[in-house]
Formats: C-alpha cells, structure tokens, sequence
C-alpha cells in the first residue's frame, strides 16, 4: 500500500504514527527531499540531524541520513537532543537541521522538526510542501542512489556541553539566592538537559539551585504519565511534588525539552502568558540598560495570549507585534521587526539571541532569575502579570469550521466593539480604560476538524458568561 504523506505531513512538521505512516522508507525519501530542497539550495555542506528517546528514533535517523548523503549533502548526527539543542546545532554551525521527535505525542508517534541554517523554520509556506511532494515522488519511483553524485558522509558530533555553555552565558543564574526546583521531565529530554543546564553534568559551574528530579530517564514509552503539561492532568505529580516538598518553583518541560510549564509554591499553574509579559519586561529593560530606546524594542505575542501582554509591553514604552499561533508566524515576524523576544500562550518562547527559535530552557532561566533575584514567593512575583481571568483553550469537534465560525460571526460580533481575524475569529468589548471587558478567539485547528476557543474577561463571571454563551452557538450551529 502507497504511503500518502500528505496525511501526516503537517503545517509544521511531520507527525505520524510508526511504522504505518512513518517508517524508514518515509524517513530515506524525506532526507533525500530535504537534501533537494533545503540543504543544496542553501548551498549548505551538511546536515544536523538530532533525535528524542522514542524507540523508533535511531533507526529513523539512520534512514533519513541515508537519504541527505544520497545527495551529495553530509549528515553531521548530534544524538540525542532537545529540539531546541538541535536549534542550538543548527544556529552555531550555521547548517540546515532535522529533528526527530513527536514532542508530547504518545510513544506509538514520531516526527520531524526541519530548519533551514540558523534555526529558520520549515513550514508549509516555506520548503516543507515542496519537501513533502518530492518525498512523495520518490516513494511512489523508489529512491534512486546518488546518481553519479560524490554520496555523503555521516559524522557524530557532541553539542550538549556547548549548548549548556551557550545559554549558562545569556542568563547568569550565578547571584541568585538558593532554590529548591521541583523538575519533571516526564520521562523525555529535559532528563538530558536539565542535569547540564542547570547542574554539573556538561562540567560547567555550580548553581546556587537545589534540583528535585522527577522521571528523568529517558523513556520514550512514557511509563509516568505522557509528556505534555499542557494537559492539566499531566501536572498532578509535579504539583503534589512541591507542595510535599516544600519547593520553591516547579518546572515540567514536554517530550521535546522545548517547551516548559511552571508551578508556583503553592502548586499552582503560572500562566503562559504571564511567563511571556514577565519575560518581555526583562528582556526590554535587558535592552534600555544596554542604551536602546524602548520605542525601538519589539516583542512578539500571538492572537491567544493575555491582553495583559500587550499592555506590560506597552507600559514600558517597547512595541507589542501581535501575530498568528505558530512558531513559523511568531518567528518571521519576530526577523522582521528584530524582536528581543516572541511568546506564545502555548508555553513556547523564542528569542533573538538563541536564532529567533524557542527554546524552553532559556524560559525557565528566565523564571529562575526572577525568583532567585526576589525575596518574593513565586506567586507574588508572577501576580503583577497575571490581570485576568481565562477559560483556557476549548475545543469542539464540528464538520464545518468555517461555517460555524459564520455563525458565531453573526450572532456574537456586534456584541463587541472590535472585530478582527488576524487569526480565525477575534471579537473584544473594552472596559474601563481601555482595557478588555472581554474577549474572545474562535480559530479552526490546522490538522482536525475542531474549532479552539479562548475567551478572557475581567473577572470569573464575565469570562463564564461569555465563554458559555459562545460554545452553545457552536454546539448548536
């Protein structure tokens, strides 16, 4: 039976299960495409290919390298990686990368995360279509041997201490006061980074940071619990953890290291976007301090996050640069208007000194340098970014989104003032000084029949209502 790859080649990346979609002939043709398609017409010598603990990821990686050196292209394999160390591979050698990984995927899953040199991303609109065509006719001819082409070589080369180095030099955690962190890796590749990072493992310096493991081995059958805190029920273990213990913060990170998730002392959930505005601060005042106007200073946010976003940035006289959900969007707009730095409410974080690319270590850094800097709890240095009351992201299955969301159009948007659809569906009513009563986003899924709500409101009442009132039209649509 012919694989279709267009099934599970997504807007970003390939997902799919193993090995009835993604299997070594899929991964041999998809390395010979992006040997084609990438790294030739890059002009590049090589590719960086990484990979996660999953089972099938070896032999994936095995496969796609075939394929790159039956172009002519060398495969440089870094083992096994974070995506953001492979991000890390790809900046600081200036090469195109492949990342094997399925990120928060359960086992039966893998993937691939594709950048061109210096961490710039692979979506549909940029190479991945074109990628996914070739690939497809390879699969459908049989891919050919190099014809004639001088075949590449495959080299092994260690990046974890470098990459260690790298971020221990843009946030100095050296001054902060002692910390007792709660880490759950969830069986996936903050078990790697994390004892490097933050510990000795890489050999660099102590830290003034007690670290409390939680599932660190590396398994990529995920025997605690799957490798996504953005499902609340994924948190439990973490935030029993610190209340037990006594922990000052706790961090949960995905399957793929690149996103991270925090908890305070209490064990509750901080929100994404209270992360992305208390970051944002830092990196603006980071950026006056070394002489820059804050006019001048940029920071990214996507459709979804708080409205509190926007306004901290703005309170401290930098831009706000609002964009569409999706690391392709947050990262060309954060390249065009030099951005310090990008969030988004899905807890991935992108920075201009780390190649414009996200990276979840760098964020947690940045959280621990803003506890170990303050006397505070974590609550209290997070409750000034943290204004307003969210629902959370909602999802209803629908047979026609774009139908449904019409008639959400018709029937909510004049309850609002302001209507826009940078990104599906957003309708606000100011309150007092200009400040949202409420808001709420409608957008389709890229991949499934689903259409994802977020609403945000001033208080717990209003955000019900609203949320409520919405979901009954799309459920009765």
């Amino acid at each position: 039976m012919t694989t279709t790859l267009s099934d599970f080649v997504k807007a970003y990346d390939v997902r799919g299960l193993v090995p009835q979609q993604l299997n070594i002939d899929v991964a041999h043709a998809l390395g010979a495409a992006f040997a084609e398609v990438v790294a030739l017409e890059e002009g590049a010598s090589a590719v960086v290919i990484g990979h996660d603990m999953r089972p099938s990821s070896p032999e994936l990686v095995d496969a796609l390298a075939r394929g790159i050196t039956a172009r002519g292209v060398d495969a440089i394999l870094i083992g096994l990686a974070s995506t953001d160390g492979l991000y890390y591979a790809s900046g600081a050698l200036g090469l195109p990368g492949a990342m094997f990984t399925a990120s928060h995927n359960p086992a039966r899953y893998n993937g691939i995360k594709f950048c061109r040199p210096g961490a710039r991303p692979v979506g549909q609109e940029s190479g991945l279509a074109q990628i996914r065509d070739l690939a497809q006719a390879h699969l459908d001819a049989g891919v050919s041997a190099f014809d004639g082409v001088r075949p590449g070589t495959v080299f092994r080369r260690d990046v974890l201490a470098d990459y260690a180095a790298f971020l221990r030099g843009l946030v100095d955690l050296s001054g902060c006061r002692p910390l007792r962190v709660t880490v759950d890796a969830g069986n996936g590749m903050g078990g790697l980074t994390v004892p490097a990072v933050l510990g000795t493992d890489s050999g660099l310096p102590g830290l003034p940071l007690t670290i409390d493991p939680m599932y660190f081995e590396l398994d990529g059958t995920f025997p605690n619990h799957e490798a996504n805190p953005l499902d609340p029920a994924n948190l439990v273990d973490l935030q029993e953890r610190v209340r037990s213990h006594g922990a000052d913060i706790g961090i949960a990170f995905d399957g793929d290291a690149d996103r991270c998730f925090v908890v305070d002392e209490h064990g509750d959930p901080v929100s994404p976007s209270a992360i992305t505005a208390m970051i944002a601060s830092r990196e603006i005042a980071r950026e006056v301090a070394a002489g820059r106007a804050p006019g001048d200073v940029a920071i990214v946010h996507n459709a979804i996050t708080s409205a509190a976003v926007p306004q901290i940035i703005a309170e401290a006289g930098a831009r706000p640069v609002r964009t569409r959900v999706g690391h392709s969007y947050v990262k060309a707009d954060m390249s065009e208007h030099d951005a310090v730095f990008g969030g988004e409410h899905s807890a991935h974080y992108y920075f201009r000194d780390f190649w414009f690319a996200d990276t979840g270590m760098l964020a947690a850094m940045h959280v621990l340098a803003a506890l170990g800097e303050s006397d505070a709890p974590l609550s209290e240095v997070m409750a000034p970014y943290e204004r307003y009351v969210a629902s959370g992201e909602i999802n209803s299955t629908v047979a026609d989104a774009a139908a449904v969301t019409e008639v959400v159009r018709a029937r909510h948007a004049t309850e609002g003032t302001s209507v826009d659809e940078l990104d599906g569906l957003t309708v606000t009513l100011p309150g007092a000084d200009g400040a949202p009563q409420w808001w709420f986003n409608l957008r389709p899924s890229n991949t499934e029949p689903l259409l994802r709500l977020n609403v945000e409101a001033a208080d717990e009442a209003t955000m019900a209502r609203v949320r409520d009132d919405v979901l009954t039209t799309i459920r009765e649509a």
